[in-house]
C-alpha cells in the first residue's frame, strides 16, 4: 500500500513535510545551543579532574544534523511501512539521549555542582547545563510527537481526509448481496477493506432492503429472508469468505424496490433518514446519480459533513442503446450533471468512460478479493513445478449479467465477423442470467454460433478455474471487475481497446485490440500461449488494499475545493429546482420513480411493490440488439 509520505509532496502534502522539517529545525538549534553551553561550561571546569570528554559537544552537533537530515528524508524513506520509519525516527532521538548519558560525565559534574555550589561559585553556568539539556528533551519530546500524528494520519487543518482514524464512513450503494453485481459486491469489499486496517475507523454500509416479491426477481431462489437481520448475515458471512478476514463495519439497510423496467433498485423515501445524525460525517455514495434521481428530501451534503460520490456504471451508453436512444441520453446527460453536483462535494469517475462531471477526479477504485489473486498464485506454482503441465484445460469464456448493454451486442457481432473472415466459429461458454437471456440465445442460434450457456455462477467458482481466456468486449462498462478477476486468477483477458480498460492496460496478460482482425490475433495469440505469472507489483495493484489507498488519495477534500460563491449557488438552484420537481406524484411517476415512493414508509420492512406500476418516459421499451 502506497504510504501519503512517499515520493515528491505537492499540493497541500507540503504542508506535513513543512511540519517535520520545522520540527527537526526546533530540535538543531536547542542541540546546538546546548553544546555551546557544554563548551563554555567545560571550560569552567578545568580544575577538576573530570574524564576526558573533548568530543561531547561535537558528537552533540553531529547527532542534531543527521536527526535533521533523517527527519528532512522522511518523505522518501516512509514508503512501504510507516511504523518502520516511525520507529527510526524514534531510535534517533534514543541514540541521542544513550550519546548524551556515555558521553558527558555525570557522576563528575555532580561532584563539582556540589562542590561550586557550597562555595556559591559557577552555580548559574552549570544550572544552565541542565536547563539546556532539559529544553533539548522537550524539542525531542515535541518533535517525536509530531512525527507520530503525521504517521497516525490525524487531521489536518483545512483538509478532510479519511485518513483520519476518528471519521465516520458511510458507504450507500444501490444493491446487495447475494445479487452478485458490481454495485453489491465492490461497496461490501471496500466496507470491510475501510474497516479492517489499523485505523479503527467506524464504517456503515448502508444497502437497500427489498420486499418479499422483489427479491424473488434478483435473488436466488435459495436466498430469500424474512428480515434484514438475517439479510445482514448473510453479507457477513460471504465478506469473510470471500476476504478471509472479520468485518468490522455496521450494516444498516434503506427501503428500495425493484424496477423490471430498469433492471436496477431504486430507494423508496429519503435514504439519508436511516443514518443517525451523529454518525453523518463521510459518505460515498456509489452510483450518486443512481440514488438521486428520484431522491426528494434532505440533501446529502446539507446532512454529511464531506461527500463522495463513486460512478459505477454508464448509464448513458445504456440511455443510448434504448428505443428513442438519442433523446433520452441527452435528458439524462443533464440530469446526472443536475443531481451529482446537487448531492456531491466531488465524484471519482473509475475510468473516463463515464460522462464530464462538475468536479471529477479518475481513479480506479476497486480491488479483487483475496480469494481470486490465491487462485493466480495456484496456477502459476503449478506451471513452475511442472513446465511441461497444462496448467488451464478449457478456452474461451464470458462472464456478465445478459442484457444487450452488458458487452452481448460486441460479443455477437465479433463472432460473426470472425467466423465470415477465417471460416470458423470460436467456441466460448457464457455465465450468466438476465431479462435479455432469450434473446441472446436465440441471436446466437440464428447466427450459428458456438455458444453454451450455463446460467449464473460466481466468478471465484472451481468450474471456472480451468479456463485460460477471458472474453470481454463490452464498450459500456465503467471498469469491468470480471476483468480485473480474470487477472487476478493468472488468465489472458482479450479485450477492446477503450477508456473502461486503460487501467488494465499495465498487465502483461490482458491483450487489447482496436479493430476486428485485432481481435482475431489477439485470441489466436492466447490459445496459443500461456499466460505469465503476476509479477509483485502487479499482484499489488490488484489487492483492495492498494485501491483502498487509491480512494484515500482522490478522496481528500480541502477548504479550497469545497464548492464557494457562484459554485455554490448553483449547486443549490440545482437542488431546490430537482428537489422541487419531485415533490409531485404525477412528475415522479412519468419520470419513471413508480407509486408512492416519495416518503419513507412507517417501518422499514412495510412497504410492498405494487402489482404493476405504469412505465416512465425513460424507462426501457426495447433494447437495441445487434446488427
Amino acid at each position: 500500500m502506497r504510504s501519503p509520505f512517499n515520493g515528491s509532496f505537492d499540493g497541500d502534502n507540503n504542508v506535513l513535510l513543512r511540519t517535520s522539517k520545522q520540527a527537526a529545525e526546533r530540535c538543531q538549534s536547542a542541540m546546538k545551543e546546548t553544546a555551546s553551553c557544554c563548551k563554555n561550561n567545560f571550560r569552567s571546569l578545568t580544575n577538576f579532574k573530570l574524564p576526558e570528554m573533548p568530543t561531547a559537544p561535537q558528537t552533540l552537533e553531529e547527532t542534531a544534523v543527521t536527526c535533521r537530515r533523517s527527519l528532512a528524508s522522511l518523505s522518501a524513506k516512509l514508503s512501504s511501512n510507516g511504523r518502520k520509519y516511525q520507529e527510526k525516527c524514534q531510535q534517533n532521538f534514543a541514540q541521542l539521549g544513550d550519546i548524551l548519558q556515555q558521553s558527558l560525565p555525570w557522576d563528575g559534574i555532580q561532584q563539582v555542582r556540589g562542590s561550586l555550589l557550597e562555595k556559591n561559585a559557577y552555580g548559574d553556568e552549570v544550572v544552565s547545563v541542565r536547563d539546556a539539556l532539559a529544553k533539548t528533551q522537550r524539542a525531542h519530546v515535541e518533535s517525536n510527537r509530531e512525527v507520530e500524528r503525521l504517521m497516525r494520519g490525524e487531521k489536518i487543518e483545512g483538509k478532510s481526509t479519511l485518513r483520519d482514524p476518528s471519521r465516520q464512513v458511510t458507504i450507500v450503494t444501490t444493491a446487495a448481496l447475494p445479487w452478485m453485481t458490481g454495485t453489491s459486491v465492490n461497496p461490501l469489499l471496500r466496507a470491510a477493506f475501510l474497516s479492517g486496517d489499523d485505523t479503527g475507523r467506524n464504517v456503515t454500509l448502508l444497502v437497500p432492503w427489498l420486499a418479499k416479491v422483489d427479491q424473488q426477481k434478483v435473488f436466488p431462489r435459495d436466498s430469500i429472508f424474512d428480515t434484514p437481520k438475517e439479510q445482514e448475515e448473510y453479507i457477513r458471512a460471504w465478506a469473510a469468505k470471500r476476504t478471509g478476514r472479520d468485518s468490522f463495519f455496521k450494516v444498516a439497510f434503506y427501503p428500495g424496490r425493484y424496477a423490471v423496467d430498469k433492471g436496477s433498485i431504486l430507494p423508496v423515501g429519503d435514504p439519508t433518514e436511516y443514518i443517525p445524525e451523529h454518525e453523518a460525517d463521510i459518505a460515498i455514495l456509489e452510483e450518486p446519480e443512481h440514488l438521486t434521481w428520484y431522491h426528494h428530501g434532505r440533501r446529502w451534503t446539507d446532512k454529511f459533513n464531506h461527500v463522495v460520490g463513486v460512478m459505477h456504471t454508464n448509464y448513458l451508453d445504456y440511455a443510448r442503446r434504448e428505443e428513442n436512444g438519442d433523446v433520452k441520453e441527452k435528458i439524462l446527460r443533464r440530469v446526472n450533471q443536475m443531481i451529482t453536483r446537487a448531492h456531491c462535494h466531488h465524484v471519482v469517475k473509475l475510468s473516463d468512460a463515464v460522462q464530464p462531471l462538475p468536479r471529477e477526479r479518475t481513479m480506479f477504485v476497486h480491488g479483487v478479493s483475496p480469494a481470486f489473486l490465491k487462485v493466480g498464485k495456484e496456477r502459476a506454482l503449478l506451471a513452475d513445478n511442472d513446465p511441461t503441465q497444462c496448467v488451464f484445460k478449457k478456452g474461451l469464456y464470458f462472464i456478465g449479467k445478459v442484457v444487450w448493454g452488458k458487452g452481448y451486442t460486441e460479443l455477437v457481432d465479433l463472432l460473426t465477423k470472425h467466423e465470415a473472415r477465417v471460416g470458423h466459429n470460436l467456441h466460448v461458454d457464457i455465465f450468466g442470467s438476465g431479462a435479455d437471456l432469450p434473446a441472446v440465445q436465440e441471436e446466437a442460434e440464428r447466427r450459428h454460433l458456438d455458444l453454451n450457456f450455463f446460467g449464473a455462477r460466481d466468478h471465484a467458482d472451481a468450474s471456472i478455474q480451468d479456463y485460460k481466456v477471458f472474453i470481454n468486449p463490452s464498450l459500456s462498462d465503467v471498469v469491468a471487475t470480471t476483468t480485473a478477476e480474470a487477472i487476478a486468477m493468472g488468465k489472458f483477458v482479450v479485450c477492446a481497446d477503450h477508456p473502461s480498460n486503460r487501467f488494465f492496460a499495465n498487465f502483461r496478460n490482458c491483450l487489447m485490440y482496436r479493430s476486428e482482425q485485432e481481435f482475431t490475433e489477439c485470441v489466436d495469440k492466447a490459445l496459443a500461449s500461456e499466460p505469465a505469472p503476476l509479477s509483485a507489483e502487479e499482484q499489488r495493484m490488484l489487492t483492495w488494499e492498494a485501491a483502498t489507498e487509491r480512494l484515500i488519495e482522490v478522496t481528500e477534500l480541502t477548504d479550497k475545493q469545497r464548492p464557494k460563491g457562484l459554485e455554490a449557488v448553483m449547486d443549490t438552484v440545482c437542488w431546490v429546482v430537482h428537489n422541487t420537481v419531485m415533490a409531485f406524484e404525477p412528475a415522479r411517476v412519468v419520470a419513471g420513480a413508480g407509486m408512492n415512493t416519495k416518503d419513507n414508509p412507517p417501518n422499514l420492512t412495510d412497504y410492498v411493490p405494487p402489482e404493476s406500476e405504469p412505465r416512465g418516459i425513460l424507462d426501457r421499451k426495447t433494447q437495441k440488439q445487434a446488427n
